[in-house]
């Protein structure tokens, strides 16, 4: 006998945190998996206990986790779940991290500032990430700052599919928020055969969450804009747009964001702004006291469990999006 042989099989096993587990049910729901048992506690000080109740070596692990409130949290359970597979031999470990947290600190705006992104790829690495996916990543430069495989999805497709009924594009403007959404304004428009603006804004760099719209470059009197976005966070920026598109002549004005962050007070704003929808996908959680008339959930769970399967079977997840860039 020349030599020990076996049979290989990959076994791909779905791992879910805390944060959100309706949507790891419903991706789990998808894929036509189990969510795999795991005991996850705090201790009395706030550490976070990890084990898993079943064997999980040589899996091909996928870990999903909604960087939600309170994100410290949830991000540092995540990476104790990475560690605890990795010394449990997985083969591979692919974080699902719908939001990325601190993505928004990309680059270094001003002197002494961190780029807490940098930091965050650095520290799943660190932990015994082998991939990474992500959807609607705030920049796409993020994708580089990981030392591996980067599954950056997009909920254009799903946002787009749940609008084109609605609109008519003779009428319609796609709107970017400011000239860094632009290129994205561009995707959609060419989806949707409609023109393009954006908002022509400063921000207060000395007090967050603080935005100074100026002016609207494009057309839009008489028109109905979809001012899309990949987050909303507090509300005032997207409010302040939409204020600025109705005073430039718009006869109605439509949200369309990935992720519905929805820190106080957004819904207080949206709800009783001019904006006539707002539609979001549920890569957050969005409890029931935060959802309005006004707001519609489309879920992203099918488009998570179609990049599972493409990275497990060694498929191409470029495939999904094929058309719509």
């Amino acid at each position: 006998m020349s030599g020990i042989q076996t049979m290989g099989q990959k076994n791909l096993m779905f791992f879910s945190g805390r944060a959100y587990p309706e949507l790891a049910d419903e991706v789990a729901k998808n894929l036509g998996v189990e969510i795999t048992p795991t005991a996850l506690r705090d201790f009395a000080n706030g550490e976070i206990y990890v084990r898993y109740l079943e064997s999980v070596r040589g899996c091909d692990a996928f870990i999903i986790q909604s960087h939600t409130a309170p994100i410290n949290k949830w991000i540092m359970e995540q990476l104790i779940m990475v560690d605890a597979l990795k010394r449990a031999s997985a083969k591979r470990v692919t974080v699902i991290m719908p939001f990325f947290g601190y993505a928004r600190q990309d680059k270094k705006g001003r002197g002494r500032e961190p780029i807490t992104a940098r930091l965050m790829a650095d520290l799943f690495k660190q932990a015994g990430a082998d991939r990474l996916m992500s959807i609607d990543l705030h920049t796409s430069q993020i994708q580089g700052f990981f030392d591996g495989p980067v599954d950056h999805l997009f909920a254009m497709p799903i946002l787009i599919d749940y609008l084109r009924d609605k609109l008519d594009p003779a009428s319609t403007t796609i709107v970017s928020p400011d000239t860094g959404r632009v290129r994205l304004a561009e995707r959609w428009s060419d989806s949707l055969r409609t023109p393009v603006a954006f908002i022509h804004k400063r921000r207060d760099l000395d007090v967050a969450n603080q935005v100074k719209v100026n002016e609207v470059v494009g057309k839009v009197r008489g028109r109905t804009c979809v001012l899309i976005d990949d987050m909303i966070d507090t509300g005032g920026s997207i409010c302040k747009a939409a204020d600025a598109l109705y005073d430039h002549g718009a006869t109605n004005v439509v949200v369309a964001a990935t992720h519905a962050v929805f820190s106080e007070p957004a819904v207080d704003r949206l709800k009783n702004s001019r904006i006539s929808e707002v539609v979001v996908t549920n890569t957050l959680p969005i409890p029931q006291e935060q959802r309005f008339d006004k707001l519609t959930v489309l879920s992203i769970a099918p488009l998570i469990a179609r990049a599972i399967t493409e990275v497990f079977t060694d498929g191409s997840v470029t495939s999904l999006f094929e058309g719509d860039s």
